[in-house]
């Protein structure tokens, strides 16, 4: 008789893993799982509105600092937080006194991407003034706080005239230029007639430009804001230039209000 090479007591089957690997797997998955629900916990408070400082005096350019704010790095900030998915929400933190047209037309357009994505809030602290109201009021809502300063529409073109005193001092400047308006603007003449007139005209220009644009953001009467005056925050909402009274975190809340999430308390 031919023996099967198989005999005696079978031997138990063995598990494909070792019992301490998946104890091992079993707990990685509850420390991950721990650690993703932290990470939307604090997406949930935190992470869902960006907030972007536009502080100083505005000018055109990349760095900001010393008490100005740059319009392409303010831009950059903008367009990072419109195009990032973790973001629901922008709020504009705004200290400034204002700055030149141009630097305020460059924020614009970078809000107004941002804006295309996702809602834009505006916080005013101590002020938000002449080229910052100007970009203020592209957004989708504003808060400020009873005092703040806000307002202050309008275009100014200084022209410094020291001659009198380089008259005293002995002082003497020869000017050799192309163009009869070439020197406009110098400190060693007072400014003629005809180049008050030519200024006069830019400064128009530029406040016609300012103002339209503003009254076509929000609902102002112009013979409220075109005299150039500042304007408390608390009586500015009784106008309209801001819609309500808040500070920073009132703003946070109010755009998570507006990105369709309850504001977390």
């Amino acid at each position: 008789m031919e023996q099967s090479p198989y005999h005696g007591t079978a031997p138990p089957l063995r598990s494909s893993a070792p019992t301490w690997l998946l104890v091992v797997i079993f707990g990685l998955i509850l420390v991950i799982g721990f650690f993703i629900a932290i990470f939307f916990l604090a997406y949930s408070n935190e992470m869902g509105v960006k907030v972007v400082r536009m502080e100083g005096t505005l000018v055109t350019g990349d760095v900001s600092g010393d008490g100005f704010s740059a319009s392409e790095e303010v831009g950059r900030q903008l367009r990072d937080a419109a195009n990032d998915p973790m973001v629901e929400a922008i709020v504009l933190r705004v200290n400034s006194p204002g700055g030149t047209p141009a630097a305020a037309q460059e924020i614009i357009r970078d809000l107004e991407y941002a804006k295309s994505k996702k809602p834009v809030i505006v916080s005013m602290g101590d002020m938000a003034t002449s080229a910052a109201y100007y970009v203020s009021a592209h957004s989708d809502k504003i808060y400020a706080d009873p005092d703040t300063f806000t307002a202050g529409i309008g275009v100014m073109w200084t022209f410094p005239d020291i001659s009198r005193w380089m008259n005293n001092e002995g002082y003497n400047v020869s000017i050799i230029k192309s163009g009869t308006k070439k020197d406009m603007g110098t400190t060693s003449r007072p400014i003629t007639n005809e180049e008050r007139t030519y200024a006069q005209g830019i400064v128009n220009a530029s406040f016609e430009h300012f103002i339209t644009d503003v009254l076509g953001q929000r609902q102002i009467a112009r013979s409220d804001i075109e005299d150039g005056r500042v304007i408390r925050g608390a009586d500015a909402v009784k106008l309209n230039i801001v819609d309500e009274i808040g500070n920073l975190n009132d703003a946070i809340d109010g755009a998570k209000a507006l990105a369709g999430r309850e504001p977390v308390r």
